[in-house]
């Protein structure tokens, strides 16, 4: 899943995307409200982590323009302000929740992971998504095969869950890559070779089909043939 922080803090910014990269999240960092709002208009976020106190235009403002596009993405408001109005000023404008600095990570982990939760279930998404014998725990972000346990690292985790939300599609290196790695990222696309076959490799040869020029497909259990 792919997070954005608009945070003009850059110490904290930096702090926050390091933790979060580190749960499995690619996260990309702006610290302009206005780049904010460019970037959280124009690409597919998973989840905003938007501070209110920001340079070019405020958080509340920035939340407000994104709700009135038509983007529903869920967001997190920080602030440094400590006030039931400033609270219900970001609610009002359509954030989905808040923390008021300072604020311990784990809550702040705890808060992303249940947004992206509720929003999962919001779409009628399951968190837990079962295709055969493959579990995957989108909110644990646990993996099991045959009711075993199989460790992933981040990275992996996190190209297996996309393939998972798009099982039965063809997913392209690029889509992958895009939804995965964070803009900064300018290293080759063939990085998404390498995790699709370290997944090959703990899950199975064919559980995910390389489609020659297209990208890769996450394959869907055949439903057995009713008998006549």
């Amino acid at each position: 899943m792919r997070l954005l922080i608009v945070e003009d803090e850059k110490r904290l910014a930096l702090s926050l995307a390091k933790g979060l990269t580190a749960e499995g999240y690619a996260v990309d960092v702006v610290h302009d409200g206005l780049e904010g709002l460019h970037r959280a208009g124009g690409s597919p976020y998973d989840l905003l982590i938007l501070d209110i106190m920001l340079p070019g235009m405020n958080g509340y403002r920035v939340c407000s323009a994104l709700r009135a596009a038509g983007h529903d993405l869920p967001i997190l408001m920080l602030t440094a302000k400590d006030g039931e109005y400033d609270e219900a000023e970001g609610l009002d404008t359509g954030a989905d929740d808040y923390l008021t600095k300072p604020f311990s990570y784990v809550v702040l982990v705890a808060r992303v992971k249940a947004l992206l939760r509720r929003r999962a279930q919001g779409v009628g998404a399951s968190p837990v998504q079962v295709l055969g014998e493959l579990t995957v725990d989108a909110a644990a972000r646990r993996v099991f095969l045959s009711e075993h346990e199989v460790a992933l690292t981040a990275k992996e985790f996190a190209v297996l869950e996309h393939l998972v939300v798009r099982a039965g599609e063809v997913v392209s290196k690029a889509e992958i890559l895009d939804h995965v790695w964070d803009f900064a990222y300018e290293g080759d696309l063939n990085i998404v070779e390498v995790y699709v076959s370290a997944l090959r490799r703990k899950l199975g040869a064919g559980l995910i089909a390389t489609v020659r020029g297209a990208g890769y497909r996450l394959e869907r259990p055949r439903r057995p043939e009713a008998t006549r």
